[in-house]
């Protein structure tokens, strides 16, 4: 993928690279770790608050690292933060095959850097999600398959997951999506698609960013995976691009997002095509840890072979607030669950 070349002074510093080895500090950050409550879902108001004492602790550079992304973003939409301290695998309990995780699990190595790398940029938030999600609610999630899961959610192996961005119906969108590895899959198929609206934008003919531009959308809450759940009546308006018309924000489903208008479907598909074609695979290993900018981009997950034997994919996954665009009103605190609020 070419890179676009920027002439201002901010856009030049947007043009970074997206990955920070942070293996020469595996110690010290086992340590902070190791500072955690080991119990999280017990009390976790407790454990975050513990997680933000750490999170002033981190290594210099890599808190350099979070804050500059956090102020800036970067031109990709992500940071890879990799080498951070994981157990061997054959130290690690079995993956999951069902959820939620029980409240008496011991703090696994990934889900304290989960906890203390998200708290060094915001707020863990739990989100009601508006359409009976049986994840919404919980602050600290996690993503591998199971039997039963619906072949375009992501808790299947074999379906590509569509480019979407979390939540982009709900007023109150996390910055940030966390995802931090436990256990790759066996054949490192599995990767992580992050399409760019700053990389995007530039293939976009103008009357497609004016068709867009804070042009309102209808989403239907009550529709997930194409599959009626719970009060369908209720639609949030969503923007495609909105914000500052040359650094746009982004709000995007390919699966849900509707259109009427041949315009409109044309201009979405437009949009479509320019994230898939900017897109960037990240394929994530034992003690990676990825941040993606959840108002600038979308993502997606291509399939990969689930084998059932104790050993397949283990992510663990986490939204994060901040104080920027509406996603605070004022005395939140981490851990909190924000009620559903559609879009308008």
């Amino acid at each position: 993928m070419s890179v676009q070349l920027y002439h201002t002074q901010r856009e030049r510093r947007l043009v970074k690279n997206p990955v920070v080895d942070c293996s020469s500090n595996r110690a010290r950050l086992l340590a902070l770790a190791s500072a955690l409550p080991r119990l999280p879902r017990e009390d976790i108001f407790a454990f975050l608050e513990a997680a933000k004492l750490q999170a002033d602790k981190l290594p210099e550079d890599i808190a350099a690292a979070l804050d500059e992304f956090n102020a800036n973003g970067n031109q990709n939409g992500y940071l890879l933060l990799t080498g951070l301290p994981v157990e061997p695998d054959d130290e690690l309990p079995a993956t999951p095959t069902s959820t939620p995780p029980p409240v008496d699990r011991e703090l696994l190595n990934m889900e304290a850097m989960l906890a203390i790398i998200g708290r060094r940029i915001g707020l863990h938030t739990a989100y009601d999600q508006g359409y009976g999600n049986r994840r919404a609610r919980e602050v600290l999630h996690e993503l591998y398959h199971t039997p039963d899961a619906h072949p375009l959610s992501g808790e299947t192996s074999g379906t590509q997951l569509e480019f979407h961005a979390d939540l982009y119906h709900h007023a109150r969108q996390p910055q940030y999506i966390i995802l931090s590895c436990s256990r790759a899959d066996h054949e490192h198929k599995a990767a992580t698609l992050v399409g760019s609206i700053r990389n995007a934008l530039p293939l976009l003919a103008k009357e497609v960013k004016d068709r867009l531009f804070d042009r309102k959308f209808a989403r239907p809450v009550g529709v997930s995976f194409g599959d009626k759940i719970e009060n369908p009546q209720v639609i949030a308006h969503v923007k495609p691009l909105y914000g500052d018309r040359s650094d746009p924000y982004l709000g995007f489903d390919r699966s849900v997002l509707r259109a009427e208008e041949p315009a409109d479907k044309e201009a979405l598909a437009e949009l479509d095509n320019a994230l898939e074609t900017v897109a960037e695979p990240v394929r994530l290993s034992a003690g990676d840890l990825l941040i993606i900018d959840n108002l600038r981009t979308a993502h997606a997950r291509t399939p990969f072979e689930a084998r059932w034997d104790g050993k397949d994919r283990w992510l663990h996954r986490a939204y994060v607030r901040t104080d920027r665009n509406g996603q605070l009103t004022g005395g939140e605190r981490a851990g909190s669950v924000v009620e559903f609020i559609a879009r308008q």
